[in-house]
């Protein structure tokens, strides 16, 4: 399905990632007060929503999961975790680089747009080792679950403090008055966003069928053991695959020790 599914995002993706550019550089006004450096802005914004609504979207799956026992879905809300972690790398290092262009400071601790989001990033930030620190994959994915269900909300109450606290610095893109911004700039921007939008879920698919892929490949080899397996016990004279005392057990991982003979009974003479 994911294979499938794949190489036409993909042509779309390029396709409307290749017209955001072109809006960006050559349709799109520059600001009359940040100048060029403004344009950073059809980066660092999309990458923001588009991270906060995969980590919203994995709390979605999460609950799913939980549900539904489907272990589907919960690698389904890994991986939009995944991919929102790295997307929120991105927002903090183009905020970064914004802020240092335009206020004369990397940093601006007293922002609240700035601390909530850098908050949810260290959350999110514990996911992955929290989850890969259980072995048992049941719990595994349970823990996991009902981390990223609580994370989603999270996001949601600090969106909305945030939008109720007092603006220091940082600008209010969708403000109550609309965000202030000329309709060819505004174009720009939901074009960049819907581009962010696609390369999020391209590499989603991409992911899923990766995982997808792997999956597949372990369960052939693990049959392909079995068989092997069989050929053996059959070639020490067990035919049918009857247990053999001695022969060779299968470790937790899937990793098969040595094959030992059946002891023989003793042929001393009375």
């Amino acid at each position: 399905m994911y294979a499938r599914a794949l190489k036409p995002l993909a042509l779309v993706t390029a396709g409307v990632v290749a017209v955001a550019f072109g809006l960006i550089f050559f349709w799109a006004p520059l600001d009359a007060d940040q100048g060029f450096i403004q344009k950073i802005f059809y980066l660092h914004v999309p990458l923001a929503i588009v991270a906060l609504l995969g980590f919203l979207g994995a709390g979605v799956m999460a609950a799913l999961h939980l549900r539904t026992r489907d272990r589907r879905w919960d690698v389904r809300s890994y991986v939009a975790v995944h991919l929102s972690i790295i997307l929120a790398v991105g927002v903090l290092v183009t905020g970064s680089i914004w802020a240092k262009a335009s206020w004369g400071h990397w940093w601006v601790w007293s922002e609240p747009v700035l601390v909530s989001f850098l908050i949810t990033f260290l959350l999110y930030a514990v996911y992955q080792p929290l989850r890969f620190s259980i072995d048992d994959p049941e719990r595994q994915a349970r823990y996991a679950s009902v981390f990223a269900i609580a994370g989603a909300a999270f996001t949601v109450l600090n969106f909305v403090a945030v939008r109720m606290a007092q603006a220091y610095t940082h600008p209010r893109v969708f403000s109550e008055t609309g965000g202030n911004m000329p309709a060819r700039m505004f174009v720009t921007f939901l074009v960049a966003l819907a581009a962010m939008a696609l390369v999020f879920a391209t590499l989603w698919t991409l992911e899923l069928g990766s995982k997808r892929a792997s999956e597949r490949l372990r369960r052939a080899r693990r049959r392909r053991e079995r068989a092997a397996d069989r050929e053996e016990l059959v070639a020490l004279g067990r035919p049918g695959g009857e247990a053999v005392p001695g022969a060779r057990s299968r470790a937790a991982g899937g990793t098969d020790g040595a094959l030992q003979p059946a002891a023989t009974p003793s042929t001393a003479p009375r």
